[in-house]
């Protein structure tokens, strides 16, 4: 399979390069810019995709690529940083922008150079194109040509197509560049990267693998119902069939009607060897009298450890365990800038013990969520499953602020249910990142009949994002959000008002807790 690299610099864009290139039918995998030269050298790469990244070529300790990249062969691209990067060491003038360039600026096309070929003009030989940079390329390294300016850029585009080597100062892979794709395609092209990289081929693949590495090993998968764990226990099944065993824990903090649709979908239409574990009573006799929101957290997540570990042993040896990683959860842990200070633990297993000695089996790293979703699709997952929302690990634990109850998780589920209704009415389930009800822990007076009320406040939740690491609140439909508030206060008793949050994250987060 041909596959190209990126090579990431520290760039907030990294992860998109490679799904825009994946996105194109060639697989891509980022790699850290501190990988040795020989390693990537050797690794049969069809081409290299320098990322941007937030240092100045100037800064002491700057990261730069090996020289010898640019003398081996390959097809490189350099991307903002990457850019200003290869025209450095390769003898171009590369200086301080007298004035720093974010946001959208107009390409002047003065060739294609191979790179910007297909690209269409709107008005005066310009293309819209997204910036974000500080350091500017002057003068291009000797054997290249300029191939576009924009007024604050007199070298926005560059091209050695001798040596293949190419730089942008734009950033391609962001929606905000008109025909962005064209110029990745491009490069694929001077690359004769086949595209040759699908889910379905991903599957057969992935199918083989499982069958080769498990044997006639049993495999246990930790199933939350979400879209990550779900593709993972169909995959498996669909390779090993009975050797494995899901096991489903109910820790009672779930929305409406999941536990149901959990069951339904794997034991019944799938014909998966299902256990479901009710260990809800457990987990609310553990959040009794509990309101820190890290307190809940821990709480549930030892519970599940409790539970899963119970559980695990009543069904003999196994020596699998098959968990939903995702590939910007491995980017996470060797990205450039270090591993966070808190890497999530996966979210299916809530951070397992290293003493269960499990051997871990991971079919979906290689996969961003988009990706996973067609492989869901392609598996024959029902839509509710693939498109469900990303839901955190304690559940309605953290979206009823205070103590947690039977009675309060009652009404945060009812007011959720209805939420989810009139999103999925309205046509935006898609569009929006996450729509969620949080119960307040305040009273407001109000007015019901002739009657004087003191009840709970509902908190409205939605936001668009791509990646959660940052989101915007979600701009809804005043309609649809005079329905979402009268059916909460009509229908789930003890509410009497609702309010919608109108903060992004950053500084906010999504959950509230």
């Amino acid at each position: 399979m041909d596959k190209i690299c990126v090579l990431d610099f520290g760039a907030q864009y990294a992860q998109l390069i490679a799904r825009r290139v994946r996105e194109l039918s060639v697989y891509s995998e980022i790699v850290p810019c501190t990988e040795p030269v020989e390693k990537l050298l050797a690794a049969g790469y069809k081409g290299i995709i320098l990322s941007g990244g937030p240092s100045s070529v100037y800064d002491d300790g700057a990261p730069l690529p090996d020289k010898r990249l640019f003398e081996a062969g390959i097809p490189v691209l350099g991307i903002c940083y990457g850019m200003q990067a290869m025209g450095f060491l390769l003898g171009g003038e590369v200086v301080p922008a007298e004035r720093r360039e974010y946001g959208p600026a107009d390409l002047l096309l003065e060739g294609g150079g191979g790179l910007l070929d297909g690209m269409r003009p709107s008005v005066a030989g310009r293309v819209r194109v997204w910036m974000s940079h500080g350091d500017t390329v002057m003068k291009p390294p000797r054997g290249f040509v300029r191939l576009g300016s924009t007024d604050n850029c007199p070298v926005a585009a560059m091209a050695d197509a001798d040596r293949r080597l190419y730089g942008v100062q734009f950033h391609p892979e962001v929606v905000h560049t008109a025909q962005g794709k064209t110029v990745l395609r491009n490069f694929l092209t001077v690359c004769d990267a086949k595209g040759d990289w699908s889910m379905a081929t991903f599957i057969d693949t992935e199918v083989a693998a499982i069958r080769k590495t498990v044997g006639r090993d049993r495999v246990l998968c930790a199933l939350s119902g979400g879209v990550d764990s779900s593709v993972v226990a169909v995959l498996l099944h669909k390779a090993i069939g009975e050797q494995l065993t899901c096991l489903f824990v109910d820790n009672g903090v779930l929305r409406h009607g999941e536990v149901e649709s959990v069951v339904a979908t794997f034991r019944d239409a799938f014909e998966v060897n299902l256990i479901h574990a009710d260990a809800s009573k457990r987990f609310l006799a553990r959040l009794h009298g509990v309101t820190d929101p890290e307190t809940k957290r821990k709480r549930i997540g030892n519970e599940f450890i409790a539970v899963f570990e119970e559980e695990a042993r009543k069904l003999g040896e196994i020596p699998w365990l098959a968990q939903g990683t995702l590939y910007p959860d491995v980017i996470e842990s060797v990205s450039f800038k270090g591993p966070s200070a808190t890497i999530k633990t996966h979210h299916n297993v809530g951070g397992l013990p290293p003493d269960m000695k499990f051997k871990l089996i991971e079919p979906l790293r290689e996969l961003f969520k988009d990706e996973v979703r067609e492989v869901g699709r392609l598996l024959g997952l029902p839509p509710e499953i693939i498109w469900r929302q990303p839901f955190p690990g304690p559940g309605l634990a953290i979206r009823v602020l205070g103590e947690v109850s039977e009675e309060r998780l009652a009404v945060v589920r009812e007011a959720d249910a209805i939420v989810q209704d009139e999103v999925r009415r309205a046509g935006l389930e898609r569009e929006v990142w996450q729509a969620f009800a949080v119960l307040l822990p305040v009273r407001t007076v109000g007015v019901m009949g002739d009657f004087r009320t003191y009840a709970e406040v509902i908190a409205l939740r939605a936001v668009t994002s791509q990646d959660a690491m940052t989101a915007d609140w979600a701009r809804l439909p005043y309609e649809l959000l005079a329905r979402i508030s009268s059916r909460i206060i009509n229908e789930v008793k003890g509410v009497n008002r609702v309010v919608y949050d109108i903060s992004s994250k950053p500084p906010s987060t999504i959950e509230w807790e």
